[in-house]
């Protein structure tokens, strides 16, 4: 990663922190999403940037339809790889800000990829993905687990923000209110661009 972009993502992590400070004073009608925008900012404040971006090890996941997907299919971009299951409270909590941050920002540079952590498979996420019209993040299903354990997930929604070589260069664990102009502050510095965008 160059430098400059390791400037940015550092400066971006701190605009969060301020944002931490600055909106802990939000009431019931200003918690976008349904999330708690105060509890979402204090989660992105914990957010663990890498001293070094980490290689991963081959992820082979599928999609809804069955065939398979890999980690180096988005190879070229900035993926936010998020870890989530139907079952999981928070993590259903969470799923619009992803899916509302995958429809703007989503594009040649960058993509939400929410890996389901599901048993059932395609026949469980895809009509919990319909039923809330989550509809621009794409998905993929790790039902043996493996992805989980390549990455060292240890519980939901753990989330991993890889650079365009495939390498995580930070993670966070519990939820985040990731379309806040926080969480895309992140992005766009991971992505090489100025918060302001282009």
């Amino acid at each position: 990663m160059k430098k400059p972009v390791i400037a940015a993502l550092a400066a971006a992590v701190v605009v969060i922190v301020a944002g931490v400070l600055i909106y802990r004073g939000f009431g019931p009608a200003d918690k976008p999403g349904g999330i708690d925008a105060s509890f979402a900012r204090d989660s992105l404040a914990k957010l663990q940037v890498q001293d070094q971006p980490a290689p991963l090890p081959a992820l082979e996941m599928t999609r809804l339809d069955g065939s398979p997907v890999t980690l180096a299919d988005y190879r070229g971009k900035v993926v936010l790889l998020n870890f989530w299951a139907t079952w999981c409270a928070p993590c259903i909590e969470e799923m619009p800000a992803l899916n509302r941050l995958q429809a703007s920002l989503g594009g040649a540079d960058f993509t939400v990829l929410a890996v389901a952590a599901d048993q059932g498979g395609a026949a469980v996420v895809g009509p919990f993905l319909e039923k809330l019209n989550l509809d621009r993040i794409e998905v993929a299903i790790d039902k043996p687990m493996r992805t989980l354990g390549a990455t060292r997930v240890a519980g939901l929604p753990t989330t991993l923000l890889i650079d365009r070589e495939g390498r995580e260069i930070a993670r966070l664990v519990g939820i985040a209110h990731w379309d806040a102009p926080e969480g895309v502050a992140l992005i766009n510095a991971a992505i090489g661009k100025a918060a302001a965008g282009r």
